[in-house]
């Protein structure tokens, strides 16, 4: 009863207070802090705070009596409590004082200390143990980290005196909490509870306090970094500094961002201003102290050019910042990358400091501003870009046909790309700012920038997109980045677009224009592989290569926008061995076989024979397929090369077909290097010893002079053959092996390859090794790929059929071992497909028909003879089309029957039988008889007649087709009448062809000649009855032309084309019509390069210097410079002593005019020589030459003419004036040539007497204004040319510098006194000296086209398409081979028109010599001991007094006092030299004694084994 009686009036009591007032008061009043010396019990204490605790939580604000709360807010404040040592009892006081802090606010009972103690024990004790969720009390943690986010009683912490450390604690601990490891002994993690509510309070926090410490500031900065792995991987500060990134570690890297980085970000995204301005703070004061780090530090005077990446002589670079100074800035900039991602509205006061960076003076910060600019509009963070797309050229399928969605990568944190906003449009001002840097003076500076476009343009802005105006100007940027001046920008350039995946590289940079279009992207990637930098070079092409060869998937299943934009890649790269460089070359190699065709494409493993079972790689097959098997294998291989070959313009193809085509070669001279390193066993040689050493140092000499890197090649090769490696031996024979398969090619690389890789010290041998294999190992035209060629030539399928037969003709020429396996399904092909009168042959038949006779001129006993095969092909010669196919088919029949004689005059008889122009299948008898007359003259004997006479009068003198007003200029393709008297042409031609080189030819020939040179000269009309048309005349003119550089092919034939014949036909290299021009010059350009020729034929070339079309100008010269390197290597002096015939023949060009207003244009003529040939050593030769021409006379001219003298003497004194203004200007020193150079005879001739010889010598030809003028002209052609160099190169000419000559006061010359003559007897006019053989003709000069000087080339037509007129490759559709063996009989004798006092060539060993030299980078004949002509002995003299026993005009010009002249070689000079040419001429003495040494003259043409022939 009691006790019920005590509750009621308590209860009672509680009631009647609530009633008065609305409030509860607090029931508990238990002490909590227990009396001094008598502590309460842990226990107790622990069960009453948790029953004050669970009565509070129960109370609500509103309802609380605040004066109830007051003494246990007191008692929970004493230090008894918050510092009791009990983790429970701490926790659970937190948790009773953030209640109290609930029920009072917003004012707290508790004074400022008391407020520090409290906040002391959450920010010491409760946060940190958040950490460890299996903390018993990790409930009461929880609680007080709610209760301070979500009441927002942490705001009671800023008014707490001095509270800055508490707060940088609270922050520390806070990230520190959720940035480490669980502290849990289970491992359970952190509840996502504790950073939302973490979060919540740091950012009431920031939000609610006037000022942040900085310490803070610097935590929630430092979260950022937390996505940049140099940071993460560094661990802590005492780690390893700029520690870089292991890429094959990159699975450990972060895949999402973690807790503290969110909480940083959602801190700043929620107090986007307040945190706005503690950045800027920061970010001031750390970029303003690097910034004046590196400012301040001293600059070090002695700067090192080439070994600073940056360092430029345009730039002052600092030095002296420390790497810490250094480093802190560029963290400082990573971080404003990361802030950018992921909050970018607490930038906007950083920006405008950013941006002023980018106008600094020091280059490092604007380095970092350029850089840090790039990277913040592309979206890029502090873990810097994402991993480069790979381009994989063996992949299969290609990587091109696979859809743009697959592209999409994985979304990372770290390295995704994301920009929240569009910097170009929040940003207008920094954004046309960071654009401006594309004209920064410093290298480093645009090559960053250049780094920052592209990665705008990968990621499209951080994925905002680009408007197309912007991303159009961006791509202008870039392709303009690719041919600045400086090798590191254009470097930059082509390595950031290595980081476009395909698809972008199609949709982006292709938007701009293709690979073909001037000024795109791609274009001028694409030229990169002309660079100077050889580094540049490697990346251009190497990426070039990667592109093309993942979009040959694409261009072989007919992309037309991929084939249009990337199918001139394999041009642009095969082009590039113009160049004639050796490390390009090696170049074109690697990329050629790793790229373009790689070894192991496709990566699948073929299906085996016996159970059937795939053992392909997975991925790469057909879906629901069970493997390829190796068949299959090779089409796909031979797919890709036709492909390649497809799209080859002309001059690739030429590269393309003349390495196919020196492979053989090249494997004759690696037998011969793999036998001499047997012989030489390692060193250790049992007989012969000195012999082994030397035949093998020869091999090895010729291979260094092919490589690069001679000195390396050298020590490489001797290596090599010291290890004495049988095995390697043998692979390296299965590569080159005619018998060996693909696969088995291929495994023998590969095997090699790992032998050598796995030799210690020997895997650098690769690098010299690995180009040799692949020139000569049989990967291109393998036995593998045969059939599938023949497959493909039969179906066209996917439009390859032409180019199957192009490659197949190829073969059968280069390559008939390979093709000697397949032949025989070709001639079943070829029989079954015979035409007859009524049914026509297919249209590939002639292909077939072509590759068939090239292989049967060779292997003749390997086609079948059966009667019904000789019948179809008879069948083919009588009514085959087009008419090449009656010819080839001839042409088979006189190589394999037994009973040539019967057939022969089986189908001579039917092709002569009633023929009429007009009538059926007369262009194919046209054909047969004109490849008869030539294979079996000596068969038909007695029935040429007829032949000659259907030729001439049937066909050439009957004009069927009248011209008219509207013809055009050039026929693309010639009608039936043009094509009539086409095959009537060369039926005469090879009439004479076919003579044997003893035989009485004047008579015969001389009709045809007087019939070739009407044409030259009349230009295409024989009739003088009737007008052609024009296009008839100007096609058979070309003919002509081209049909007498045939004849000259044959050395008994030259002879016949007399010199005013000569200097007719090289008019022709000026016609007005353009393809005229291109179809003459190409095949001139080839012969020549077969050897073919006399090199009286290269002075035509030297017309080209007014060539209206740059591209076929920009062909020649690169041609004579690859010519001159040749000749260099030879020690031949073919071009320098053509120089006196390129002075004939501008002295009867038709346009010459010694007035001096003409001269100027003949001076183009002779700067476009010394342009293509002059080099530092031969300048003096070349003088020398045209010091000579001075001391002969004309002997072209019939009656002998004082004008025709004189045009030679006024040009060889213009020669000698450019000449030696050509030396000051260019630095150049020359040297007297220690021998009297004797000329040609047949354009020249002996003086008469000695008395005229002075006369001649006495005066100057040239007037004075024209000497003086000329310093202006040679300049500017000299400053022409190296800017031809910056534009093809796009890099500064930085070349060695001028030698400095010493300029003298310009004087008016004084007047030439007679010079002194040796008492000697004059010398004898008896064509000693002179060439001698032809008659001078009596022929008159023509006109050539050129209506006025030098100036009147017009194209008259853009055509190019006569494909057959233009080049001068190997076995072109005009040149055949099947007439090589008749021709090569022919050219046994003597040039008559030959130099008679030249040295002639020596022939060079040659173990087998290259069946053909087409190649435009011709290579060094090889040789196992190359012979080379003996040193010239030089003396410095006063610049080569002496020409033909008299002094020069030119000298007379410059010598104030006589020179005393004796005839013998010796020379007086009184040291005085007058300034009219400006030039100081160095004396070291008089030159003594005769020379001894003989000057090799023009080169005597070699018979090429491989020479096209018809």
């Amino acid at each position: 009863m009691a006790t019920r009686s005590r509750r009621s009036a308590a209860t009672e009591v509680v009631e009647e207070e609530e009633e008065q007032d609305g409030t509860s008061k607090l029931q508990f009043n238990e002490t909590l802090t227990g009396r001094p010396g008598k502590p309460i019990p842990v226990g107790e204490l622990l069960r009453r705070l948790q029953a004050l605790s669970q009565e509070l939580r129960g109370m609500e604000q509103e309802e609380a009596d605040r004066d109830s709360l007051l003494p246990v807010a007191k008692e929970l404040a004493h230090h008894n409590l918050v510092q009791h040592k009990d983790g429970g009892v701490r926790a659970w006081t937190a948790c009773c004082i953030v209640d109290i802090f609930r029920l009072c606010a917003p004012d707290a009972p508790y004074t400022a200390s008391q407020l520090k103690d409290v906040f002391t024990l959450f920010i010491n004790k409760v946060f940190p143990a958040l950490a460890d969720p299996s903390n018993p009390y990790n409930g009461q943690h929880l609680y007080v980290l709610k209760s301070l986010a979500e009441v927002k009683t942490i705001v009671l912490l800023t008014d707490i005196p001095s509270s800055q450390n508490l707060v940088s604690q609270l922050f520390s601990y806070c990230f520190d909490v959720l940035s480490g490891p669980s502290k849990a002994d289970s491992g359970e993690e952190l509840s996502k509870n504790v950073e939302h509510h973490m979060t919540a309070v740091l950012a009431i926090l920031v939000d609610e306090s006037q000022t942040l410490p900085a310490e803070v500031v610097d935590v929630i900065l430092a979260q950022f970094l937390r996505a940049d792995p140099r940071v993460v991987s560094t661990g802590t500060s005492k780690g390893k500094k700029n520690g870089h990134i292991d890429e094959k570690q990159s699975t450990l890297l972060l895949k999402e961002a973690p807790p503290p980085y969110n909480m940083a970000k959602n801190i700043c995204n929620s107090c986007p201003d307040k945190m706005a301005r503690h950045i800027g703070q920061y970010f001031s004061s750390v970029i303003v102290d690097a910034s004046t780090a590196i400012t301040s530090a001293p600059k070090n005077k002695s700067r090192k050019r080439a070994s600073s990446e940056i360092d430029d002589s345009e730039d002052e670079v600092p030095r002296g910042p420390t790497e810490e100074d250094l480093e802190e800035a560029k963290k400082a900039h990573r971080l404003l990358r990361e802030l950018w991602r992921c909050t970018p509205d607490v930038l906007q006061d950083i920006i405008p400091h950013l941006q002023d960076e980018l106008g600094a003076e020091n280059v490092q910060l604007r380095l970092l501003a350029t850089e840090t600019f790039g990277d913040m509009i592309s979206g890029i963070g502090a873990a810097g870009p994402p991993p480069p797309a790979m381009l994989n050229p063996v992949a299969y399928p290609s990587q091109s046909l696979t859809p743009p969605s697959d592209y999409a990568q994985v979304y990372n944190f770290l390295t995704t790309p994301t920009s929240p906003h569009s910097f170009p449009a929040s940003h207008a001002q920094s954004y046309q700012s960071f654009l401006s840097r594309k004209q920064d003076k410093s290298p480093i500076i645009r090559a960053a920038w250049t780094t920052s476009i592209g990665r705008i343009l990968i990621t499209s802005a951080g994925g905002v997109g680009l408007d197309p105006e912007e991303e159009q100007k961006l791509l202008k940027y870039l392709a303009e980045m690719l041919v600045d001046v400086d090798e590191r920008v254009r470097l930059a350039a082509v390595r950031v677009i290595e980081q476009f995946n395909f698809n972008n590289i199609v949709q982006k940079l292709g938007s701009m224009g293709s690979t073909s279009e001037t000024g795109s992207v791609l274009f001028n990637l694409a030229d990169r592989v002309k660079d100077r930098k050889h580094s540049i070079r490697i990346e251009a092409m190497n990426l070039l290569g990667k592109i093309w060869g993942v979009a040959s998937g694409a261009i072989a299943e007919g992309n037309e926008r991929i084939i249009k934009l990337l199918g001139p890649i394999p041009s642009k790269i095969l082009g590039a061995c113009y160049i004639n460089d050796l490390e390009v070359n090696v170049l074109v190699d690697r990329v050629m076989f790793e790229s373009l065709l790689p070894l192991n494409y496709p990566p699948i493993k073929p299906k085996p024979t016996t159970n059937g079972g795939s053992q392909a790689v997975k991925d790469s097959q057909r879906n629901g397929d069970h493997g390829y098997t190796e068949a299959e294998l090779d089409k796909i291989r031979t797919e890709r090369q036709l492909v390649l070959v497809k799209d080859l313009d002309d001059r690739a193809k030429v590269v393309y077909f003349a390495r196919q085509a020196n492979q053989a070669a090249g494997a004759k001279y690696m037998e011969a290097f793999l036998k001499k390193c047997e012989d030489y066993n390692g060193g250790v040689i049992d007989k012969g010893e000195k012999e082994v050493k030397q035949q093998l140092g020869g091999l090895i000499a010729y291979y260094c002079k092919v490589l690069p890197d001679a000195t390396r090649t050298h020590d490489d090769l001797w290596k090599f053959a010291k290890m004495h490696d049988r095995r390697s031996y043998q692979l390296i024979r299965f590569c080159m092996a005619p018998d060996s398969d693909y696969r088995k090619a291929y495994k023998s690389i590969k095997e090699f390859t790992k032998r050598i890789e796995d030799s210690p010290g020997n895997s650098s041998l690769l690098d010299t090794l690995i180009p040799l294999i692949y020139r000569v190992s049989i990967l291109c035209y393998n036995r593998s790929h045969v059939p599938a060629i023949i497959e493909y030539s039969r179906t066209d399928e996917k439009g390859l059929g032409a180019t199957a037969h192009e490659v197949l003709k190829e073969i059968s020429t280069k390559h008939p071992d390979v093709f000697k396996a397949h032949v025989q399904d070709l001639c079943k092909a070829i029989e079954g497909e015979a035409p007859t009168a009524k049914k026509p042959n297919g249209q590939g038949a002639v292909d077939d028909l072509k590759a068939c006779a090239g292989f049967a001129r060779k292997f003749p006993k390997d086609l079948p003879k059966d009667r019904k095969f000789l019948q179809g092909l008879i069948s083919f010669a009588l009514y085959g089309t087009p008419p090449k196919a009656a010819k080839h088919a001839v042409t088979i029949i006189m190589s394999i029957a037994d009973k040539k004689e019967m057939h022969a005059k089986d189908i001579l008889s039917k092709c002569i039988k009633d023929f009429q122009c007009g009538s059926g299948h007369y262009l194919s008898r046209l054909a047969a008889l004109s490849q008869l007359i030539l294979l079996a003259r000596r068969e038909i004997e007695d029935d040429t007649d007829p032949v000659i006479d259907i030729a001439i009068n049937h066909v050439l003198l009957q004009n069927r087709t009248e011209a008219s007003d509207n013809d055009p200029e050039w026929m693309d393709t010639p009608d039936e009448n043009l094509t009539a008297k086409v095959w009537a042409l060369k039926t005469l031609i090879n009439s004479l062809r076919s003579l044997p080189a003893d035989a009485s030819i004047m008579q015969i020939a001389s009709p045809v000649y007087k019939l070739l040179n009407v044409l030259v000269s009349k230009h295409g009309e024989l009739s003088k009855k009737s007008n052609a048309p024009a296009g008839h005349k100007t096609r058979l003119r070309l003919l002509a032309s081209q049909l007498l550089l045939k004849l000259s092919c044959t050395r008994h034939l030259d002879s016949m084309l007399s010199a005013s014949a000569f200097n007719a036909l090289a008019t022709v290299a000026q016609d007005p019509c353009t393809p005229m021009r291109i179809g003459f010059v190409n095949k001139l350009m080839k012969y020549l390069g077969q050897g073919s020729l006399h090199p009286r034929f290269f002075s035509i070339l030297f017309l080209m210097a007014f060539e209206p079309d740059q591209h076929l100008k920009d062909s020649v010269v690169t041609w004579i410079k690859s010519q001159r390197t040749r000749f260099e290597a030879r020690k031949s002096t073919t071009l320098e002593t053509v120089f006196a015939r390129l002075i004939s023949l501008l002295a009867h060009h038709p346009d010459f005019d010694p007035d001096p207003e003409n001269l100027k244009d003949f001076v183009q003529y002779i700067l476009f020589y010394l342009k293509c040939v002059a080099t530092p050593d031969n300048l003096s030769l070349i003088y020398h030459v045209a010091q000579r021409v001075k001391g002969v006379a004309d002997g072209i001219v019939s009656p002998p003419s004082l004008a025709a003298d004189e045009n030679l003497y006024v040009l060889s004194d213009l020669a000698q004036a450019v000449i030696r203004q050509w030396e000051e200007l260019q630095g150049w020193s020359m040297q007297a040539w220690p021998v009297k150079l004797k000329l040609p005879g047949g354009i020249f001739k002996a003086l008469e007497s000695h008395e005229r010889a002075q006369e001649v010598a006495d005066k100057v030809w040239i007037r004075e204004e024209v000497i003086e003028g000329l310093e202006g002209v040679v300049r500017e052609s000299i400053r022409a040319k190296k800017r031809k160099n910056l534009a093809d190169d796009g890099t500064e000419i930085r070349g060695k510098k001028r030698v400095k000559i010493p300029t003298m006061n310009k004087t008016k010359p004084k007047a030439a006194k007679p010079a002194r003559t040796p008492k000697k007897k004059s010398r004898r006019v008896d064509g000693s000296d002179v060439e001698g053989g032809v008659a001078p003709s009596s022929e008159a000069r023509r006109r050539s086209g050129r209506k006025s000087a030098a100036k009147s080339y017009v194209e008259q037509s853009d055509d190019e398409d006569d494909v057959e007129m233009e080049k001068w490759q190997v076995d072109d559709t005009d040149e055949e081979v099947e007439e090589s063996e008749t021709e090569s009989q022919n050219q046994e004798g003597s040039h008559a028109d030959e130099d008679e006092d030249m040295a002639e060539a020596k022939a060079e060993d040659q173990v087998g010599r290259e069946e053909e030299d087409p190649e435009p980078e011709p290579e060094p004949e090889p040789e196992p001991e190359p012979e080379s002509r003996p040193p010239i002995r030089e003396t410095r003299t006063r610049g080569a007094k002496k020409s033909n026993g008299v002094t020069s005009a030119a000298e007379l010009k410059r010598k104030s006092v006589p020179a005393t002249v004796n005839g013998k070689g010796k020379a007086k000079a009184n040291g005085k030299t007058s300034t009219t040419l400006k030039t100081k001429v160095k004396t070291r003495g008089r030159g003594r004694g005769k020379a001894t040494v003989d000057v090799e003259g023009d080169e005597a043409p070699t018979n090429s084994p491989g020479s096209d022939q018809e």
